[in-house]
C-alpha cells in the first residue's frame, strides 16, 4: 500500500473512531426510551439545524447529485435542488414549531405515536400503519447508505464490496445502538461540518486541476443541452433532449417529500426551545442551498477532468463515484493533500452515516415502541424496551445489507423511491393534522394508505406507460393522499371537543 492510501486510511479510521466514541459517551445518558428516541427534547438550535440537514443530505449529496450532473448536465439536478430548497424552507417555516408544540401536548416521542395521539386512536391502528410504512421504506433507504459505503471503499482501495459495506454497517450500528438519538444528532452535527469541508475542498481543487472556470464552462458548452434548464444532455446519443414543463414540475416535487420525512421531523420534535427554531431555519436553509449547488458544480467540473484524461471517463452508476475519483487524484500530490483526500472521503461516509443512523433510530422506534408495545400491547420494562430498541437497530441494518448486495444499484434511484414513499404517505397527514382541525382518524388512515400505495402503483404500473405519465411518483401520490384525507374526513364524523382543544392549544401555544 502506498503512502497516499495509508494517509487516507488513517484519516478515515480516526473519523470512524471519533463517531464511535461519541456513541459510547451518550450511551450513559440514555435512561429511558424517550432519551433514546428523542434525546429528552434537549437539542440546541445549531445542532437541530445541522443534524436535520445532515440526516437529510444522505449519500445522494456527495454521490447521487454529482453523478447525475456529470452524466446529464444541470437540468435534472438543478430543478431537484430548487424543489428541495423550497421544500426545506417551507418545512422549517410551517411544520417545525407547531409539530414541536403538538408532540409536547400529546406526549408523543415518535412520529407514529403522534399520529395516534393526535386523533385519539385508542386501537393504535394509525401508529401501526405508520410504523409499517417506516419499515417498508427505511430498510431500502438504509440499504442505499450501505451501498454508498461499499462503493466508496471498493472503488478506492479495491476492497471487496460486501466486506466494505459490512464494516461500515457495523460502525453505524455501533454508535446508533449505543448512544441513540443524542449520539446520532451530535455525530450528524460533526458530520455536517466534515461534509462542508469536503465539498468545498473538492470543488476548488477540481476546478484548478481542470484549468479554471473558463475551461470548465467551455467543455460543458460543447455538450448539447448540458448547461440548459430546459434541455438535458443524453449520453447515449450525445445530443440534447427537451426537459419540458411537466418534467420540471415533477422534479421540483421532490420538495414535497420533506413534510413526511420521519428522521427530519424528529429533529423538530426534539428541539429544546421552539423560539430558537427561526435561527435553525435560517442556518438549515442557507446550508442546503450552498451544499447542493456545490455538489452540482462538482459533477460539471468532473466532466471536464474526464474529458482532459485526468480522471477516467465514467458511465452508469459509476458516475456516482466522481468525488472518490477526484479525491484519489488529490492524494497523489503528497502527504497533506492525501490527508485532505481522506477527510473528503470521510465526508462521503459522513453523508451516508448521518442519514443511516437517523433512519435506523426511526425504524427501531417503530418496531419496539409502536408495534410491539402500542399495537400488540406488550408490557416491556424500561430496560427490556431499551434492549429491544437496540436489537431492532441491528436487525434492520442486517436487512439493509442484504438488500444492498448488488454493487450496481443506484444510490440516487433507491433514495428517490423511498423519499416518494415517505412524502406521499406521511406528508399529507402531517399538513392536515397540523393545519386542518376537521381532519379525522378515518381520513388520516385513508390518506396514509392511499398515498403510500399510490407510490408503488405509479412507479411500477402507470409511469412505464411513458408520455405524460412518466413523472416522479411523489407528485401524483401526494395529491392522492391529500384528496383521500380531505374527502374521507368530510364524510366521517367531526372530531370531538378534546381533539379540537388540543389542536387549538398547539396552534396558539397555550397549555390545556
Amino acid at each position: 500500500m502506498d503512502t497516499a492510501s495509508i494517509c487516507i486510511l488513517i484519516t478515515i479510521f480516526v473519523y470512524l473512531g471519533g463517531v464511535l466514541l461519541i456513541g459510547f459517551y451518550f450511551a450513559r445518558k440514555n435512561e429511558s426510551t424517550s432519551d433514546f428516541y428523542l434525546g429528552g427534547r434537549k437539542l440546541g438550535p445549531l445542532v437541530t439545524a445541522m443534524s436535520a440537514e445532515a440526516s437529510d443530505m444522505s449519500s445522494y449529496l456527495l454521490m447521487g447529485l454529482p453523478g447525475l450532473a456529470y452524466l446529464s448536465g444541470i437540468a435534472d439536478v438543478g430543478w431537484t435542488i430548487i424543489g428541495l430548497s423550497i421544500g426545506t424552507y417551507l418545512n422549517w417555516l410551517l411544520t417545525a414549531k407547531r409539530l414541536r408544540r403538538y408532540t409536547q401536548i400529546t406526549n408523543s416521542i415518535t412520529l407514529p405515536q403522534f399520529f395516534s395521539n393526535r386523533f385519539h386512536d385508542r386501537k393504535n391502528i394509525l401508529a401501526a400503519l405508520a410504523a409499517l410504512i417506516i419499515i417498508i421504506f427505511f430498510v431500502p433507504y438504509t440499504a442505499s447508505g450501505f451501498a454508498a459505503c461499499g462503493k466508496l471503499f471498493s472503488s478506492l482501495f479495491g476492497m471487496d464490496y460486501m466486506t466494505a459495506m459490512i464494516i461500515s454497517a457495523i460502525v453505524i450500528v455501533g454508535y446508533t445502538a449505543a448512544g441513540g438519538f443524542l449520539a446520532a444528532s451530535t455525530t450528524d452535527f460533526v458530520q455536517s461540518i466534515i461534509m462542508t469541508i469536503a465539498i468545498i475542498s473538492i470543488l476548488i481543487f477540481a476546478t484548478v486541476s481542470a484549468g479554471g472556470i473558463g475551461t470548465v464552462m467551455e467543455n460543458a458548452q460543447a455538450l448539447p443541452g448540458y448547461l440548459s434548464f430546459t434541455n438535458t444532455y443524453s449520453e447515449a446519443t450525445a445530443s440534447s433532449e427537451p426537459y419540458g414543463l411537466l418534467k420540471i414540475i415533477s422534479t421540483c416535487a421532490w420538495g414535497l417529500g420533506y413534510f413526511g420525512m420521519p428522521h427530519i421531523l424528529l429533529r423538530f420534535m426534539a428541539v429544546e426551545d421552539e423560539n430558537k427554531l427561526k435561527l435553525s431555519r435560517r442556518v438549515a436553509s442557507v446550508w442546503v442551498v450552498i451544499a447542493m449547488a456545490i455538489a452540482l458544480f462538482i459533477g460539471v467540473v468532473g466532466r471536464t477532468l474526464s474529458s482532459a484524461g485526468i480522471i477516467p471517463a465514467l458511465s452508469g452508476s459509476d458516475t456516482e463515484t466522481i468525488i472518490v475519483r477526484i479525491s484519489d487524484y488529490l492524494s497523489t500530490y503528497g502527504i497533506l493533500p492525501a490527508l485532505l483526500a481522506g477527510l473528503v472521503l470521510a465526508g462521503i461516509l459522513a453523508s451516508t452515516m448521518s442519514t443511516a443512523d437517523s433512519q435506523l433510530l426511526a425504524a427501531s422506534s417503530s418496531v419496539s415502541q409502536n408495534i410491539l408495545q402500542e399495537a400488540f400491547h406488550l408490557k416491556l420494562s424500561p430496560k427490556v424496551s431499551m434492549i429491544t430498541a437496540r436489537l431492532t437497530v441491528v436487525i434492520i441494518a442486517i436487512l439493509g445489507v442484504i438488500i444492498a448486495q448488488n454493487p450496481d444499484s443506484s444510490v440516487f434511484g433507491i433514495v428517490s423511491f423511498a423519499w416518494a414513499g415517505f412524502g406521499a404517505a406521511f406528508g399529507p397527514i402531517i399538513i392536515c393534522a397540523l393545519f386542518w382541525k376537521r381532519t379525522t382518524l378515518s381520513g388520516a388512515i385513508a390518506g396514509m394508505v392511499t398515498g403510500g400505495v399510490s407510490v408503488f402503483v405509479w412507479k411500477y404500473l402507470i409511469a412505464p406507460m411513458g408520455g405524460v405519465f412518466a413523472i416522479y411518483e411523489l407528485l401524483p401520490a401526494f395529491i392522492v393522499g391529500i384528496l383521500f384525507t380531505v374527502i374521507v374526513s368530510l364524510l366521517s364524523k367531526a372530531p370531538d371537543k378534546k381533539i379540537i382543544e388540543e389542536f387549538e392549544a398547539a396552534k396558539s401555544s397555550k397549555e390545556i
